[in-house]
C-alpha cells in the first residue's frame, strides 16, 4: 500500500517538538503506516527537511495543484492507495478536486468538535471520518463516523520502561477550556505537588487564578522529546481536566500518558467522553461530575479519583497503553475499508 500523509499550513512543524495535536497525529499515522509495512510519502512543505534522509518527502499540497498540470499528472502516476489528511480538507473543494483525480481512499480524524463538513465529504467507505468518543461519534453521525482512538507521536518521544513516579502531572495547553486550575486545587486538597507542563494560551486566565502561584505548583513550560516523555513517566498520576462546556475531540494526552506507564485520574462532566473511551479499570479512574457542581466540589471529587488511581501498576498501565495506542494498529484500523 502506498500512503500519502498530508500536511497543512500552520504554526507548528511536522512533526512538532512539543504541543500540536493534528500535526502529532499525522506523524503517528506516518510512523504507524511504515511499521505496518506500507510505503509512505510525506506530502507538503511543512514536513521537516531533516526527514528526507529517511522518508520520501514531496513538498506539494493537493489544494495548490492546477487541473491538468504536470504536478497533477505526477501525483496521479504515483498511484496512492490512501491519503491521510487533517479533518478540514475533505470539505475543501480545491483539495477534493485533486483527490478525485487521484482516485484513492481518504481517511481523517475529527480533531475539532465544531467544524462543519459538507454533506458529501464522507461516504463511510472510500472517504472515512474517525471519531474518538461516543460523544464525538454522535455529533458527527451524519458523516458515518467510525470509532477509533487517536495516536499522537513526537520526535524522540519513545517511552522507556515504566516506573512508579512521584508527584502529579498535568499536561496540555494552559487556558480556561482545559481548566488546569481544578487539577491544582485537587493537588492542594491532597497536600501533593503538581507539575504543569505546556504552553500558556491564556495569560489572563493564569493571572486570574491565584492558586497557580502556590508553593505546591511547579511550572515547567512546554516540553518536547525525551523531556516531555520523562515529565509524564516520572509522575505517579496524570491529572486530566477540562471545562464544563468544552468538548474534547482528539485527546492526545491519554495515549501519551498510558504509553509512558502513568495512570490517569480524569474529571469529566458527562458520560461518553474521550476519557471513558481511552481508560479502563487498570489504567485510571474517571470521575463524572455534574456541571451544576461548583469548582470546589469538582476538585474534591477529582482528589478522590487521584487517590483511587494511585495504586495502579505502572508496568501494567504501560503494557495496556502501548497496545491500545499502538501506531501500527491505529494505521491498520484507518487503512481498512469497511465492508
Amino acid at each position: 500500500m502506498l500512503v500519502g500523509v498530508c500536511d497543512f499550513p500552520g504554526s507548528y512543524a511536522f512533526p512538532p517538538a512539543g504541543y500540536g495535536g493534528i500535526e502529532r497525529w499525522l506523524w503517528a499515522v506516518a510512523v504507524g503506516a511504515r511499521a505496518a509495512g506500507a510505503d509512505v510519502h510525506l506530502l507538503g512543505p511543512g514536513w521537516l527537511p531533516d526527514l528526507e534522509s529517511e522518508w520520501v518527502r514531496k513538498p506539494v499540497r493537493l489544494e495548490d495543484v492546477t487541473a491538468g498540470s504536470l504536478a497533477e499528472r505526477d501525483l496521479r502516476d504515483t498511484g496512492y492507495d490512501l491519503l491521510v489528511v487533517g479533518h478540514e480538507y475533505p470539505s475543501l473543494a480545491t483539495w477534493t478536486r485533486t483527490r478525485d483525480e487521484l482516485d484513492c481512499d481518504v481517511a481523517t480524524f475529527q480533531h475539532s468538535p465544531v467544524f462543519q463538513h459538507t454533506a458529501t465529504a464522507f461516504d463511510g467507505k472510500r472517504s472515512r471520518l474517525y471519531c474518538y468518543s461516543s460523544e464525538m461519534t454522535e455529533r458527527y453521525a451524519a458523516h458515518q463516523p467510525i470509532p477509533e482512538l487517536a495516536v499522537h507521536l513526537g520526535l524522540q518521544e519513545d517511552e522507556p520502561p515504566a516506573v512508579r513516579g512521584r508527584d502529579l502531572v498535568w499536561l496540555g495547553r494552559i487556558d480556561e477550556e482545559k481548566a488546569p486550575h481544578l487539577a491544582v486545587r485537587a493537588a492542594e486538597i491532597l497536600g501533593r505537588r503538581i507539575r504543569i507542563v505546556g504552553p500558556v494560551f491564556d495569560e489572563e486566565y493564569v493571572r486570574r487564578n491565584k492558586l497557580f502561584a502556590a508553593d505546591h505548583v511547579e511550572w515547567v513550560g512546554e516540553l518536547g522529546g525525551p523531556a516531555k516523555t520523562a515529565a509524564i513517566r516520572d509522575a505517579s498520576v496524570f491529572v486530566y481536566t477540562y471545562a464544563r462546556n468544552y468538548v474534547e475531540a482528539g485527546a492526545a494526552v491519554f495515549g501519551e500518558s498510558l504509553r509512558a506507564g502513568t495512570p490517569i485520574a480524569a474529571l469529566v462532566w458527562r458520560e461518553g467522553t474521550c476519557a471513558e473511551a481511552a481508560l479502563c479499570g487498570d489504567t485510571g479512574v474517571v470521575a463524572v461530575v455534574s456541571p451544576e457542581e461548583d469548582d470546589e466540589s469538582a476538585a474534591r471529587r477529582l482528589a478522590e479519583a487521584i487517590e483511587e488511581t494511585e495504586p495502579r501498576d505502572h508496568s501494567r498501565v504501560q503494557a495496556i497503553g502501548q497496545q491500545r495506542f499502538d501506531p501500527a494498529r491505529h494505521f491498520e484500523a484507518m487503512a481498512a475499508r469497511p465492508c
